[in-house]
């Protein structure tokens, strides 16, 4: 049986998640603590403190630390709304990376490092990274890790490089990916501010959506205590896989919002801008381009919709989320270009936030993997 129908409570909450955004948050999209590294940590130190108080901080977390945990279609439904504004989700504390290491450290972090490390983060109060890719090869191709663990007595010592971490300036829960000597790779958790994690630079990016943006880091002899083990030695590819069919799909579901929101204001434009006697939305080639955004929307849509589906039956999703990764990256960046078109001069200018939404989608096509990676994980599935 196909049900879409949405519970009422769920299209309550994101209405009145969609309305915090367009009452609050929508404002700060000109402030100028937006740099083109992203929102500074002032900047989401008072949004958090506005969505704290109107009750809907990390609302998708576990019921155990105070939130709802929704299902995973109903996430779909509420990430949308919150993506209206591309600082929406920063504000409301279901952004990446802190959403997607909330997800994972309350799977698998020991009661000590839960108090530690993650309600902090759940409650808004810090930040947290997942330090995987390095400038060699680590990313996409895990199995290329460099960085390294090894024993010394009752410590591990980590050396080695990442880049594009995101949100290290100021994150205080690290999650740390390195390969460990007799084990393979590992997760180890720490605070940022231990000696031996030195950050090297702020990378200039496309895209600003991001908390302090993506840096380039090194691990200088980084000594950590056992109790720094995230999980158990060697299972760092199964945590990640755990943490990454939700994550990808979280990230569709922000983008969908943002889309979305563009598609609104290419449609008011098509509206009330004349050209050639007519609304330029009458024109049957600026027409075409709208109703093409419209049904590529719905697609994205109830694709989200049917791999969270897969998520809530128990399945691991990972053949699903990959398809979906692939399909909505690359149709919200088709629609986000229409309404730069749409739009015309306005649409390359900041007088509408379009061309940012179209400058972060088009980063989307590489967050969590890059559509030619899925593709390639997709073909292999199906060939087996």
């Amino acid at each position: 049986m196909i049900d879409f129908t949405i519970p009422t409570e769920t299209v309550r909450l994101a209405e009145e998640i969609k309305s915090f955004v367009v009452e609050n948050i929508v404002p700060f999209e000109k402030d100028a603590r937006l740099t083109a590294h992203g929102p500074t940590e002032d900047l989401r130190d008072e949004m958090v403190a506005l969505a704290r108080e109107a009750g809907l901080l990390t609302f998708q977390a576990p019921k155990r630390f105070g939130g709802l945990e929704p299902s995973h279609l109903d996430q779909a439904v509420l990430f949308e709304a919150a993506g209206w504004s591309t600082l929406g989700p920063v504000a409301l504390n279901c952004a990446a990376p802190d959403e997607g290491n909330m997800f994972l450290l309350s799977r698998i972090a020991n009661e000590a490092q839960t108090d530690e490390f993650l309600r902090p983060v759940i409650e808004g109060h810090q930040r947290s990274v997942f330090a995987m890719t390095e400038p060699d090869g680590a990313g996409s191709d895990p199995g290329q890790l460099a960085t390294t663990a090894v024993r010394d007595g009752d410590d591990y010592v980590l050396n080695g490089r990442k880049w594009l971490i995101t949100g290290a300036n100021g994150a205080k829960t690290w999650i740390i990916m390195a390969a460990l000597e007799g084990a393979g790779a590992t997760l180890f958790l720490c605070d940022g501010e231990t000696p031996g994690i030195v950050i090297e630079r702020t990378m200039d990016t496309m895209d600003r959506n991001y908390v302090e943006g993506h840096c380039v880091v090194r691990f200088d002899n980084l000594r950590l205590p056992a109790s720094s083990l995230l999980g158990e030695e060697g299972q760092a590819f199964r945590y990640a896989q755990l943490r990454l069919a939700p994550a990808r799909l979280t990230h569709c579901m922000r983008w969908l919002g943002a889309a979305t929101r563009a598609q609104a204001i290419a449609v008011e434009y098509a509206g009330r801008r004349t050209a050639f006697g007519k609304p330029i939305g009458q024109h049957q080639g600026v027409g075409f381009m709208l109703a093409e955004n419209e049904i590529a929307l719905q697609q994205c849509r109830l694709m989200i919709w049917w791999a969270c589906w897969t998520l809530d039956q128990g399945e691991q999703g990972r053949h699903e989320s990959s398809m979906v990764k692939s399909m909505v990256s690359e149709e919200l960046f088709k629609v986000a270009d229409r309404c730069v078109q749409v739009l015309g001069g306005m649409g390359i200018s900041d007088e509408t936030p379009v061309a940012m939404i179209f400058r972060d989608i088009r980063a989307f096509r590489l967050y969590d993997g890059p559509t030619e990676v899925h593709k390639y994980a997709i073909a292999r599935q199906i060939l087996r």
